[in-house]
Parts: C-alpha cells; structure tokens; sequence
C-alpha cells in the first residue's frame, strides 16, 4: 500500500467531515449531502490534474467552511451547484 501524501490525507479527512456532518441532519437531508458530496469528490477526482495545488488547496479552504455550514443547526441540506469556467466572448 503507498503513503499518502499530506494533501490526500487532507481531502480523506475533508470527505470524513462531510459524512461526519450529515449524521446530524435528518434522514432525507443526510442522504442528499452524502450523495452530492460523494458526486462532487468524485467528479472533482477525474476533472482536477492531482499537480495543481492550488486549486486543490482552494477547494479544501471552500469544503472546510461547506462543512462549517451544514453543522449549523439552521442549516437542512445543501445543494448541488455546478460551476464550470465561463469563456469570455469578444464582441
């Protein structure tokens, strides 16, 4: 088995934080954040070139204050938002 590296290990702990924070939503809404955030860690695997540190870092930062919002209390669920790049047109 290889080592992880220290940015793997900070996207498992991200992923586990999310899961750890669902259980505290009720059933329905725990369902739809596990599923979205198993999507979205799954899509982001295959779309992110592993080499680009920056980016990744960046979406720890947003995942970390993601998780900071579903343990609101207030809060019930999330929803799934798709960015992609906007390209700019020339008039």
């Amino acid at each position: 088995m290889t080592k992880l590296s220290g940015m793997q290990k900070q996207v498992l702990a991200l992923y586990r934080g999310f899961l750890r924070a669902a259980r505290s939503k009720a059933p329905e809404d725990r369902r739809r954040i596990e599923s979205i955030v198993s999507a979205e860690f799954r899509r982001n695997s295959k779309s992110i070139d592993k080499k680009n540190f920056i980016y990744i870092e960046y979406l720890l930062r947003r995942g970390n204050k993601q998780i900071d919002q579903i343990k609101d209390p207030d809060t019930q669920g999330i929803s799934d938002l798709n960015l992609s790049p906007t390209t700019k047109q020339n008039p």
